[in-house]
């Protein structure tokens, strides 16, 4: 008997074969590449953020595209970027080389990801806010699985067999995105998507980008990966050069950080659909600047599991919610869009981060560049909520 899957299913397996490629490829042998190659602290920030630069360009235009001629369509051409990119990693022998395959590799999540989020609102009204944690936790399972894996492959300054196996993986992902049933268009037909007209696409941008609450929601998420990205590529660096653990060890680590995220994304999708979205997004950032601010203060191998863990449910807490949010402020017809500004945004802050933390350390110290980064997140907090909360004034004004 012939097992049938949902293109819920299939997308969940589709993204989880090919985040767990990506992040391998980045988290935690990246940060040691750079090094291996012997590139000062200061410049290693700004190599590591090449790829997510990419999706400031890129995921806005990705998610529109996915309007007008279907969201399948647009996810195979992220998929053939997994498949190809890792196997790049094996002819780098340069810093430029580097960077070129990292902004190559970079196209691939920026494009997938609000792509595949439209996907999951178009087919979900009720409940999106926990179908989108459970799509979520589908990638945080290859998240999770692939500092593990990762570290483990690293012999010395070897990283080939991490590239290899990382391309083994994206060729799997781009084989499941060709099973995808989703359909070619959003409309009944490409022509009917065509007939849109690049007046009404246009409108929708508009719409989009001077929507108050949409920019404020993808700002706040641009934030909480502005420490994220801060924190994957320093923390890995300090904890190999400056507390002495191995990479397995330091892959371990993150390993624990994705495990609470996935765990826990769907529930704190469900919180969000029922006590609203802006209170556990001021609460996921909290709790995430609470712990950045004390990561750097212990050598303690079971404290450290505890306060990486902890960001990782501050992390889940925050994102869980976000895109929930962004659907909810926008039409059905601009989904793509929509959360392709959310992601656009976000790659801002993820790129950023690793290069402010990387003068902020050369300038200062681990602790003082961790503690300042937490406490923006906390300050972003109370920010957010006043400025939602004007919001929804006006918009019930309006209405």
């Amino acid at each position: 008997m012939k097992l049938k899957f949902s293109p819920f299913i299939f997308l969940c397996i589709m993204g989880g074969l090919a985040i767990f490629s990506s992040t391998m490829a980045k988290n935690p042998v990246l940060p040691l590449f750079i090094r291996a190659l012997e590139i000062p602290m200061a410049t290693v920030g700004f190599i590591a953020a090449a790829s997510t630069v990419v999706g400031i360009v890129v995921s806005l235009p990705a998610g529109v595209l996915s309007d007008i001629i279907g969201r399948r369509r647009v996810i195979l051409i992220a998929a053939i970027v997994f498949a190809t990119a890792p196997f790049l990693y094996l002819l780098v022998s340069l810093p430029w080389q580097l960077v070129m395959v990292r902004i190559y590799h970079g196209l691939a999540t920026a494009i997938l990801g609000p792509v595949a989020m439209a996907a999951v609102a178009d087919t979900f009204d009720e409940g999106r806010g926990e179908r989108m944690g459970w799509y979520s936790s589908a990638t945080m399972v290859g998240r999770f699985l692939a500092p593990l894996v990762g570290g483990a492959l690293i012999f010395g300054n070897d990283f080939r067999w991490v590239y290899v196996v990382t391309g083994v993986f994206g060729t799997l992902s781009l084989v499941a995105a060709l099973r995808l049933p989703l359909s070619t268009s959003t409309s009944d037909s490409a022509g009917d998507a065509i007939k849109r007209g690049r007046s009404e696409i246009w409108r929708d941008i508009v719409a989009i980008l001077t929507h108050r609450g949409i920019l404020a929601t993808s700002v706040i998420e641009a934030v909480q990966y502005f420490a994220f990205g801060c924190l994957e590529v320093f923390l890995p660096i300090y904890l190999h050069e400056q507390a002495g653990f191995q990479p397995l060890e330091i892959g371990l680590l993150f390993t624990i950080q994705i495990v609470v995220a996935t765990l826990t994304k769907p529930l704190m999708g469900r919180l969000s659909d029922r006590y609203g979205r802006v209170i556990v997004i001021i609460v996921g950032l909290v709790l995430g600047g609470i712990t950045m601010g004390f990561m750097t203060y212990s050598d303690n191998y079971l404290m450290l599991a505890v306060l990486i863990g902890l960001f990782g449910l501050g992390l889940a807490t925050v994102t869980a919610s976000s895109s929930a949010l962004v659907a909810d402020l926008s039409q059905a017809s601009s989904y793509g869009g929509a959360l392709g500004v959310l992601s656009s945004v976000m790659d801002i802050g993820h790129s950023m981060g690793p290069m402010a933390g990387g003068l902020l350390i050369s300038a200062y110290h681990y602790k003082t560049a961790f503690g300042i980064v937490g406490a923006v997140l906390i300050v972003a907090s109370g920010i957010f909520g006043i400025s939602m909360r004007r919001i929804s004034r006006q918009i019930k004004t309006n209405e």
